[in-house]
């Protein structure tokens, strides 16, 4: 009997595992969210915070969390919040400047990017992204730089390469821009947005839809663009009808409603 007894010993003796704490639980739930496990970073977030988790740490989490879930607002908000106490890095800049971006915040989001990519770490959509608020401002020059630096840091990364088609596009540079949607959708042949932005940018060009003229404004190009649409149509031609009201939007700089009126009476929006 000696011998049982010197094993039950033993084994009571043996320290039970101590269970994680606050921290571990915290960075477990970034490495989660990290590798696209965003339920299992959620549960380890509620584990830390039942572990007594607070501060910057949690928010940062559930900033990454809300981020990685597509709820860029309640992300942006996190990120905001820590940017104001000074907790700051490469990342959240980046991330809390798409974020937004994406919530229709383009000055904050110009603030965020264009001092994340001051730093050699930002990557590619970082500078995707400063691009999209380049064209948005018509800064062509600026747009040019960031998609440039956007597909030197992912040469096959479609994003970049299809955004240069559209602000090609956006200047009545239609052959420039079908180029580079024929770079898009051969990299990415399953890309919708690619496919139909090369479709466009064909038809315009198949229809010699009218260029912008040297000095000329925004809504006076619309409305040329708008009437090349209606004779495209009154001809039967609905494809350069349809291109031509889609850039008559566009260039607009706003919504021109008598083009989107004459796209919605083709049946397309």
């Amino acid at each position: 009997m000696i011998l049982p007894l010197i094993i039950a010993s033993a084994v009571s003796a043996t320290p039970l595992p101590s269970a994680p704490s606050a921290a571990e639980l915290l960075g477990g739930a970034e490495q989660a969210i990290r590798s696209g496990r965003e339920q299992q970073g959620a549960l380890m977030i509620s584990r830390a915070i039942a572990a007594g988790a607070w501060g910057p740490d949690l928010a940062r989490a559930q900033g990454d969390l809300a981020y990685a879930n597509g709820r860029y607002t309640e992300a942006l908000s996190k990120y905001s919040g820590l940017l104001k106490t000074g907790y700051s890095d490469q990342w959240l800049l980046e991330a809390g400047g798409i974020a937004a971006l994406k919530s229709g915040e383009p000055k904050r989001a110009a603030q965020f990017l264009e001092r994340a990519v001051k730093s050699d770490k930002a990557s590619w959509r970082a500078w995707n992204a400063l691009g999209a608020i380049a064209d948005a401002n018509s800064d062509w020059a600026r747009a040019d730089e960031c998609y440039a630096r956007a597909s030197q840091l992912a040469p096959n990364e479609v994003g970049p390469i299809n955004n240069r088609g559209w602000s090609l596009l956006l200047r009545g540079e239609w052959k420039e821009a079908a180029a580079y949607f024929e770079r898009a959708v051969a990299l990415d042949p399953r890309s919708t947005r690619a496919a139909n932005n090369l479709e466009l940018s064909n038809a315009a060009l198949a229809g010699e839809l009218p260029r912008r003229r040297e000095g000329e404004s925004e809504r006076s190009w619309a409305e040329r663009l708008n009437d090349a649409g209606v004779a495209a149509e009154l001809s039967g031609d609905k494809t350069r009808a349809v291109a031509a009201f889609t850039q008559a939007l566009n260039a607009s700089g706003s919504w021109y409603k008598r083009a989107a009126n004459n796209l919605e009476a083709l049946g397309t929006r």
